[in-house]
């Protein structure tokens, strides 16, 4: 963490991007979305208990409500990157209204079965997938700079404030009115959300270049993440902490049924616990951040979840349950908001959208594979069992903090310079390539190995930034002559390429151009490939790359 976020942690406060209306209005219009699926989750998850009474089954609403999020959450953050994020959003929450109304008319018509009580939570999980990464890489967007990590936080908060309410409304509604109730009040809770939505006058963004194929976005997005050092640390400690501590929502049921004797009330209060103690945990990462290393922190925190959890799994008293709950859910807050904080600040605009969405596979993922893991060894050795484990496992994690040490996070802001256009000779269009470019360095040979370190950080800001194959040669008969090399596939990918490093890269690149020691400046040249067979010369048709003669008189 560097010396000036202390400072800015100290000076603001959690609520002051609250001072901003549309902030606000969203905040306010998801904390009801929030309280209406987290009260669909608990009619979900009784439903399946009274429908099958099986572990496995209970344990797998979890997965068939995370699974979409795993399975589409790159795709949609490419999506959020490249178009509006407000018509993303809003037709993200219309999938996920008409799977929770779907639900709820199978149910009023008596043909809930497992099968489709699965299907609808899928549905009602693809929306959410959706329209996630377009919601939080929008949050840039609604706070000033200087307050997204409280911003960040607040969204958490609106979560877990429903997480601590919600199921304990959603127990008390299924046990007075029937699953149906909670069901239906999912229906009209996404109703403040779309409102607001549409309402939102999102200046467009201007861009000159048409916007990347998905699949091509796809790609662009893990491969910023995976030459990140410090996204693919936070993206493999979160998935590492999501697939061990996925027990404790994916068993609360059977936590409620089985080791305490309880009904769904006593169900919708635990994990009100839980909820409770996440806000807890999201009100203090603030002055945890500004007191404590993240690498500390992360330890510490993953070491109490861990002893949570061992305590779960052995009490029989719910009161003992409930507290270690809250304990557990603030410092299981306290981890995911410090990953969600590090990887939003650690990713610059162009790829915010889908480096939020790895963070959010990571998560889901973990919360998917592990809450059928954990729900699989429970049905086989009691749910009792499974906690232990799981705790246990919680506290071996933290040897991971050995060799994934959680990053020093400095914000990637876009370079304030603007880009110079380039004169092209040939007629080239966007699908034109792929273009190779070459830049020429002269450094003196006693500053070679200095000058060789410092463009070794190039590497990996050329490969994050979209240009493949990069290479550095040094010429054998005149030794001063160094020539960087990479590609990319086409001539807008090229564009894209040259307007994505950020002030941090740019910095890099002048610490190398430092040991450049030429008359002028570095040459750089741009060309265009042609790999053997792809150009097919016919007579009559002239080159638009050459400049042809006046027709002369006849």
């Amino acid at each position: 963490m560097a010396e000036g976020d202390n400072e800015l942690i100290a000076r603001s406060g959690a609520f002051e991007p609250l001072r901003e209306p549309l902030f606000r209005r969203i905040w306010i219009a998801s904390l009801f979305s929030n309280f209406g699926q987290l009260i669909q989750s608990v009619g979900a998850a009784w439903a399946m208990t009274q429908l099958t009474g099986r572990a496995d089954m209970v344990a797998l609403v979890q997965t068939a409500t995370f699974a979409p999020l795993m399975l589409i959450s790159l795709p949609a953050g490419a999506i959020a990157d490249s178009y509006d994020r407000r018509k993303i959003a809003l037709f993200a929450l219309g999938i996920a209204i008409s799977g929770a109304a779907g639900l709820s008319l199978i149910t009023m018509f008596g043909l809930l079965t497992p099968g489709l009580l699965l299907l609808f939570c899928m549905i009602v999980g693809t929306g959410t997938a959706l329209f996630s990464p377009a919601w939080q890489a929008s949050v840039g967007e609604q706070v000033p700079p200087n307050a997204l990590p409280q911003a960040i936080a607040l969204n958490s908060i609106s979560y877990n404030i429903a997480r601590s309410f919600g199921p304990a409304i959603g127990g008390i509604l299924v046990a007075l009115a029937g699953v149906l109730a909670a069901f239906t009040f999912n229906s009209f809770a996404y109703l403040p959300m779309i409102l607001v939505m549409f309402l939102w006058r999102r200046p467009p963004e201007k861009s000159r270049l048409p916007p990347e194929a998905l699949g091509r976005a796809i790609i662009s997005g893990v491969r910023y993440a995976f030459h990140s050092p410090p996204i693919r640390t936070v993206w493999l400690r979160t998935l590492i902490v999501s697939l061990i501590g996925s027990s404790v929502p994916a068993l609360m049921p059977l936590i409620s049924r089985e080791l305490l004797g309880g009904e769904a009330s006593l169900y919708g209060i635990l994990l009100g616990c839980f909820g409770g103690g996440a806000v807890i945990g999201a009100l203090a990462i603030g002055r945890v951040r500004a007191a404590v290393s993240d690498q500390r922190t992360m330890a510490l925190c993953v070491g109490f979840a861990g002893l949570g959890m061992i305590g779960v799994g052995a009490s029989r008293i719910a009161l003992l349950t409930g507290l270690l709950l809250i304990a557990t859910g603030a410092a299981w807050m306290v981890v995911v908001a410090l990953c969600t904080i590090s990887m939003q600040l650690s990713s610059p605009r162009w790829v915010t959208g889908r480096a939020l969405a790895a963070f959010t596979t990571a998560v889901t993922a973990g919360m998917a594979i592990g809450g059928w893991g954990w729900g699989y060894i429970a049905a086989i050795h009691g749910t009792d069992v499974a906690m232990l484990g799981s705790g246990a496992a919680m506290l071996v994690s933290i040897g991971a903090g050995l060799v994934l040490r959680m990053p020093e996070i400095e914000e990637q802001r876009d370079r304030d310079m603007p880009l110079v256009d380039l004169d092209a000779g040939l007629d080239l269009t966007g699908r034109s390539g792929p273009i190779v470019v070459t830049i020429e360095y002269r450094v003196a040979t006693d500053q070679a190995r200095a000058f060789y370190r410092a463009m070794l950080d190039m590497e990996s800001i050329r490969h994050r930034t979209g240009g493949y194959s990069w290479s550095l040669s040094r010429d054998i008969g005149d030794p001063e002559l160094w020539i960087e090399r990479y590609h990319a596939p086409t001539w807008h990918d090229y564009l894209r390429q040259r307007s994505r490093p950020t002030a941090a890269d740019m910095k890099a690149w002048d610490r190398a151009l430092a040991y450049h020691r030429g008359d002028g400046p570095v040459r750089i040249r741009r060309l265009l490939e042609r790999p053997y067979g792809s150009v097919r010369w016919s007579d009559d048709v002239p080159d638009r790359g050459m400049i042809l003669p006046p027709p002369q008189p006849s």
